[in-house]
């Protein structure tokens, strides 16, 4: 007897940033809605991600697609975006025999942004088609609204600098544009436009946001007079979904380490999966972290010059090699306050240890969510996409987090205002007033996503409503028939 849940199937591009949103949608769907839910993951040969995958997920059928290799379709200088982008348009033949080799076909097809030209297959199989934005609000504003300005509107943002204004948002100051707008000889910027076409054509667009987080996007995203008109689809913030803290991590040096600490008394600091310094900015941060006389665990990656998303494809251990890359002496001067850990470290359970009181992050959306969602405050240090924008909501709407006078991606930051950044949340009055804002926020998050009538909760709801419509709608029709 065929099952009456809703079956949906999700799409997630490479990438932890977008792989661990849509394994948190998924379980989610499963969980508290019943549905049966299969995920496609296309395959790479990062090794967090294969690990990540080996977890078990009740309920949640995995499947692999095949490996890609783009290498002869791109430029070998070509952005992220880019190689994401050409990436998930190549897997669109393994992902249609893929459905067309399931038992029961999904009644709907989630996608990451990456995703959206798998919207022709969903039509094939008369799936309903929905966008999962692993982002913020304002960061889809303007990846939708910028397609519809014209060249001049453009050039005065781009060339002249002026600030771009998105109906009913903040406007998008220059420093903070994504770099895949500032050249439309690039393919990124091609790509980045497409997407930002291809996105309202979705049935629903799923946020990993909530209500009271972006209450001033939102609402322009719905107001019809507003970003409305542009982004035609309804808009679900169904966040905040992160990973949660979870016993199979095992209690490995780090958590050891941790619970020798005081309360509050440790910053971690960590860059992300894909994110990378250059040499002499990991020199300064290094001298920064040991002037500040402050309790870290820094997690530490080899130095790449002049490309800060460096690590994106590449999570080879460097382990070995880290006394070569830090500045002489700084693991003895440091050892009985820090603690350097090679390439990875289980961040979710250090962001919720109680010895953790701050976090220098590059502002990815999901290390963003995971500090919020823990009551740590930041010092925001963003390195690429659109991590300038994470930035600037959580210093200057959220009033969550501090950052250097310029951008780090601009210059190299000094010591001596790490230093000062550092003590400013971990000591001084300012990074009382920090926390007691991230513990707001914290809270605001939980009562979202509360099954009482929480606003995430309820808007996940009426996406199952809708599949729930359609599955029967099509039964009927087929009946009729």
């Amino acid at each position: 007897m065929q099952s009456t849940k809703p079956h949906a199937a999700l799409l997630a591009s490479p990438g932890m940033g977008h792989l661990i949103p849509v394994l948190e949608l998924g379980k989610r769907l499963v969980t508290n809605h019943g549905f049966h839910v299969t995920l496609f993951v296309v395959a790479t040969d990062a090794s967090t991600t294969q690990s990540l995958l080996k977890e078990p997920y009740p309920h949640i059928n995995i499947i692999i697609l095949p490996f890609v290799d783009i290498s002869g379709l791109i430029d070998p200088a070509a952005t992220v975006v880019t190689s994401l982008a050409v990436m998930m348009r190549e897997t669109l033949p393994s992902l249609r025999s893929a459905i067309l080799a399931l038992k029961s076909p999904p009644k709907a097809l989630i996608v990451d942004l990456f995703g959206t030209e798998a919207f022709a297959v969903a039509e094939e199989f008369n799936m309903l088609k929905y966008v999962f934005d692993t982002s913020n609000a304002w960061f889809f504003a303007i990846t939708i609204y910028v397609p519809t300005i014209d060249k001049n509107v453009e050039d005065k943002h781009i060339i002249q600098k002026q600030p771009l204004s998105i109906p009913g948002c903040k406007s998008v100051q220059f420093e903070d544009t994504l770099q895949a707008y500032l050249d439309r000889n690039d393919q990124t910027y091609i790509e980045y436009k497409r997407i930002g076409i291809e996105m309202p054509m979705a049935d629903g667009i799923l946020m990993n946001t909530w209500e009271d987080l972006e209450p001033t996007t939102l609402g322009a995203l719905r107001d019809f007079q507003m970003l409305g008109r542009v982004a035609k689809a309804p808009v679900y913030p169904i966040g905040p979904l992160v990973r949660p803290v979870g016993p199979s991590v095992p209690r490995n040096q780090v958590l050891n380490w941790l619970d020798n600490q005081p309360y509050e008394s440790v910053i971690y600091v960590s860059f992300g999966s894909g994110g990378t310094l250059s040499s002499d900015q990991m020199a300064e941060l290094a001298w920064g972290l040991e002037l500040s006389k402050q309790r870290f665990v820094w997690v530490v990656r080899p130095p790449i010059d002049n490309d800060a998303a460096g690590a994106f494809f590449n999570l080879d251990d460097g382990s070995e090699g880290i006394p070569s890359f830090l500045p002489e002496g700084f693991l003895d001067r440091t050892r009985e306050v820090g603690l350097v850990v090679p390439m990875w470290a289980p961040q979710v359970e250090i962001l919720a240890h109680p010895s953790v009181g701050g976090f220098l992050s590059h502002c990815g959306w999901n290390s963003t969510l995971e500090s919020i969602t823990n009551g740590v405050p930041m010092i925001a240090w963003p390195l690429y996409a659109e991590q300038k924008m994470n930035a600037t909501i959580l210093t200057e709407e959220l009033g969550v987090a501090v950052q250097p006078k310029t951008l780090a991606s601009e210059r190299v930051v000094v010591g001596a205002e790490i230093e000062m950044m550092i003590r400013k949340i971990m000591e001084d009055e300012e990074g009382f007033g920090i926390r007691k804002r991230v513990n707001e926020l914290k809270q605001s998050g939980v009562n979202a996503l509360s099954s009482k009538g929480g606003s995430s909760y309820n808007s996940l709801s009426q996406i199952a409503k809708h599949c729930e419509l359609s599955l029967h709608f099509q039964k009927a029709k087929a009946q009729g028939a």
